[in-house]
């Protein structure tokens, strides 16, 4: 079975509706939603509705930070742009909008899988995982052989071997990974909302459960639209130029 792993979604309709297209062309059968539903971008009511309705039908859903923050309040650490987003869309989000956020889990368990937003560590404390050491404690934190998890907002795979020892490898779109089951995992799918590696494209990536394969994806999309609503709404510029740049 093919489990299509959706990262950082941040409110952006158009790269979400090209991602999950995708994932259905590629076969995903279930899927994981693995936090930042809303904040930064325009759609944030349509978003969360369509995670929503894919939670409802059996998939898995896991809290970001940003979600925390709109049902909430905002956390110290988030940056001016942040901040400002948190207040407006939970200005436009309706009462089960806010409920269905509020009540999102930190991590989830399927198997021999784990689903968290940050880190296995501390998953409500928000680290990222940004190098061999952050991957390698979150990894000693479960028992699981696999973890899945977002925030980076770069697609990113970390494999330990059986004597602890963790690297980086630098994944392909496109191009099937064999999970050895002589290793642990941990996969960062990269971002949908809201790419940050200097490729506009939305991310995400597809696990055969069955195969034990990876593969990440990298999506074109209309980000020029999601830009312009971003304006149109009047959240920060910057966060419409970052949907344009992919950085």
């Amino acid at each position: 079975m093919k489990l299509a792993l959706v990262a950082d979604l941040h409110a952006n309709r158009e790269a979400v509706s090209a991602v999950l297209a995708h994932a259905h062309e590629a076969g995903a059968r279930s899927y994981a939603f693995l936090g930042d539903f809303v904040g930064y971008g325009a759609d944030p009511g349509w978003v969360v509705d369509v995670v929503r309705e894919r939670v409802e039908a059996g998939a898995i859903a896991v809290a970001g930070n940003h979600d925390a923050a709109v049902a909430r309040g905002p956390l110290p650490t988030m940056t001016p742009d942040a901040r400002k987003a948190v207040a407006w869309t939970r200005e436009r989000l309706d009462s089960t909008q806010l409920a269905f956020l509020a009540g999102l889990p930190l991590t989830a368990v399927d198997g021999d899988c784990l689903f968290v937003h940050a880190n296995a560590w501390d998953p409500g404390g928000w680290d990222y995982i940004l190098a061999r050491a952050d991957a390698a404690r979150s990894l000693y934190a479960t028992d699981r052989q696999t973890t899945f998890c977002g925030h980076v907002h770069v697609p990113t795979l970390y494999h330990q071997t059986g004597t602890g020892k963790t690297a980086p490898f630098a994944p392909v779109p496109g191009i099937v990974i064999p999970l050895s089951e002589q290793r642990r995992w941990l996969a960062i799918p990269g971002s949908a909302g809201q790419p940050r590696d200097g490729n506009p494209a939305a991310c995400y990536a597809m696990f055969d459960r069955a195969a034990r394969t990876l593969v990440f994806h990298r999506v074109p999309y209309d980000h020029e639209r999601a830009a312009a609503k971003v304006r149109a709404a009047g959240l920060p510029q910057d966060l419409a130029d970052r949907l344009r740049d992919g950085t």
